[in-house]
C-alpha cells in the first residue's frame, strides 16, 4: 500500500457570529430592527444613535466599504425641488382609534375631540358600537353635561369621517355612510342606497333575482347595485386583510419627480449608529486591563452592529432602486403593467447573491403613489408563451370581467381573443385557471338570467 501527501486549496468563508449577524439583520422587518437596535443600546453603552442633525459619523468607519454605507446619501437619486422624504412621515398608527382623532383634531374644539374620544372608546374591533346607541347618547350626555343631539352629531363625524361607516349603529349604517363616498355618478348608486336602507337582510340571502324582481329593477341595474354593496367593508375596524396585529411600515418610498422616479429609505427607519466617541477617546490612551479590555471589546461589537445596519440601509435602498427601475410600468399602470423579473436579474444588477435580495425583499415595504407594496410584490414569473408576466394577465382577466355587460357575460373563449387583440396570446386554460384562483364563476354562472320585472313591488 503506497501513501501519497496530496497538497489542495480551497477556500471557505467562515461564519463568523458578526457575519451571522448582519445576515439576520438583512432579514428582519423594521419593528424587529427597531427592537434589535434598542436592545443593543441598553446592553452596549459604546453604542448610540447618531442624531438627525449631527452631519458628523464615526470616524472608524470611514474609509471602509460599510462606513461608505453608511454615508450613503439616503435621499435619492434626481434631487430638486421635489423632496421624496416629505411623502414619509412617521410611520402611521394603525389603530383606528387613532386614526380618527387624528382625523378630527383640526376641526374639532378640545371639548369635542373629549366626546368623540369617548364615543370611540365604546366602538368595538370591528367598527361598531358596543352598546346600544340610545344608551350612549343618554350616557355622554351626563358625562359631559351637553345634549344628547350634540353626542350624535358628533358620532355621525365620525360615521362620515375618515373612515367611513366607523362607529356606526349596525351594517346598514355602515353601508349607507360607504355609499356616501361613492361618485354620485357611479352606476347602480341610487338601487343600492334603497337596497342598504330598507331590503339588507333580503340582500344578504343571495337572491338576487328575486330581490331585482320585487325591486323593478332589471337584471343589469341590479348587477351593478349588487357589485356595488359588496365592494364595501363591513368592517371598518379592521386593517386590511383582517390582521390588525401586522403594521406595514414603509422603509422605502418610491414618487415621480423631476422627470422620473426617486426612491429614498424612510428615515424613521433607518436609523444610523456609531461608537460613542467620547468612551472611544478614553480608551485610546487607557492601559490594558481587564476593565479596558472588556470596553473595547464592547467598542468592537458596537462597531460591527452599525456597520450591519448601514449595509442593510445601503441594500435595502439598491435593491428598491432596481426593482423601481425595472418596474415602472407597474407603479404607472398597476398589475397590468408588472413586467417579468427575477431574483437573479435583480441580484446581477446589484452585484449582490439571490440569497441576499431575498432576504432584503421579504417583510419590507415601499410606499407608492398607487399604494403601499412589500417588495416581493415586484417580482413577477412569466407567463409560458408570453412575453408579460402571469401577474398582469391575471389582471388583465379581472378587468375584462368587471368591465363585461351583465345581460352577456365573457366566456373564456371570449376573453382570449380579447386577450389576443393586445397582444397578449394565452390559451383558453390559462384564463379558465387565473379565473378559477380569483374565485370568479364561469359566465354561465356570473349573471343569473331572468326575465325583467312586469311590476314593482316595494321592499
Amino acid at each position: 500500500m503506497k501513501t501519497t501527501l496530496r497538497a489542495h486549496m480551497s477556500q471557505q468563508i467562515g461564519l463568523t457570529p458578526q457575519l451571522l449577524q448582519s445576515i439576520r439583520l438583512l432579514q428582519v422587518d423594521a419593528a424587529t430592527l427597531d427592537a434589535e437596535i434598542a436592545r443593543a443600546l441598553d446592553e452596549n453603552p459604546m453604542l448610540e444613535r447618531v442624531d438627525e442633525t449631527t452631519p458628523t459619523i464615526d470616524a472608524s468607519l470611514a474609509g471602509s466599504a460599510y462606513g461608505a454605507a453608511q454615508m450613503y446619501d439616503f435621499r435619492g437619486a434626481g434631487h430638486g425641488d421635489t423632496d421624496p422624504l416629505a411623502a414619509v412621515a412617521q410611520p402611521a398608527s394603525t389603530d383606528r382609534r387613532v386614526q380618527v382623532l387624528d382625523a378630527l383634531s383640526p376641526n374639532l374644539d378640545e371639548a369635542d375631540l373629549a366626546i368623540a374620544a369617548w364615543i370611540l372608546d365604546h366602538v368595538g374591533d370591528a367598527g361598531y358600537l358596543e352598546v346600544p346607541h340610545d344608551e350612549l347618547l343618554a350616557a355622554g350626555a351626563r358625562a359631559f353635561e351637553t345634549t344628547t343631539r350634540h353626542v350624535e352629531s358628533l358620532r355621525r363625524r365620525i360615521v362620515c369621517g375618515e373612515i367611513a361607516g366607523y362607529a356606526a349603529r349596525d351594517l346598514a349604517e355602515c353601508l349607507a355612510a360607504q355609499l356616501d363616498d361613492v361618485a354620485p355618478d357611479a352606476r347602480g348608486l341610487a338601487l343600492a342606497r334603497r337596497i342598504v336602507g330598507s331590503c339588507l337582510a333580503d340582500f344578504a340571502q343571495g337572491d338576487d333575482a328575486s330581490l331585482a324582481y320585487r325591486l323593478g329593477a332589471n337584471e343589469a341595474e341590479f348587477g351593478h347595485a349588487a357589485r356595488l354593496i359588496r365592494s364595501l367593508d363591513p368592517k371598518p375596524g379592521e386593517l386590511p386583510g383582517g390582521d390588525r396585529s401586522v403594521a406595514m411600515i414603509p422603509e422605502v418610498v418610491a414618487v415621480r419627480g423631476n422627470g422620473g422616479w426617486q426612491v429614498a429609505l424612510n428615515p424613521h427607519t433607518a436609523p444610523r449608529l456609531r461608537v460613542n466617541a467620547g468612551y472611544e477617546n478614553l480608551l485610546a490612551g487607557a492601559g490594558d486591563t481587564p476593565g479596558t479590555q472588556r470596553l473595547r471589546n464592547l467598542a468592537g461589537e458596537a462597531r460591527w452592529m452599525a456597520r450591519a445596519v448601514a449595509m442593510r440601509c445601503d441594500t435595502l435602498l439598491r435593491t428598491a432602486q432596481a426593482l423601481v427601475e425595472r418596474q415602472v410600468a407597474f407603479l404607472e399602470r398597476g398589475e397590468e403593467g408588472l413586467v417579468p423579473l427575477t431574483l437573479r436579474e435583480v441580484a446581477d444588477a446589484i452585484g449582490m447573491h439571490e440569497s441576499t435580495v431575498s432576504r432584503i425583499t421579504t417583510g419590507k415595504y415601499i410606499a407608492t403613489p398607487r399604494g403601499t407594496f412589500e417588495l416581493k410584490a415586484f417580482f413577477a414569473v412569466r407567463l409560458d408563451g408570453a412575453a408579460v408576466s402571469g401577474a398582469a394577465v391575471r389582471a388583465m382577466v379581472r378587468r375584462l370581467i368587471d368591465g363585461e355587460s351583465p345581460v352577456a357575460p365573457l366566456h373564456d373563449d371570449a376573453i382570449v381573443s380579447l386577450l389576443a387583440r393586445q397582444g397578449v396570446s394565452v390559451a383558453r386554460r390559462t384564463v379558465a385557471k387565473y379565473r378559477d384562483l380569483m374565485n370568479i364563476a364561469p359566465a354561465k354562472l356570473r349573471h343569473g338570467g331572468f326575465a325583467p320585472p312586469a311590476r314593482m313591488v316595494a321592499c
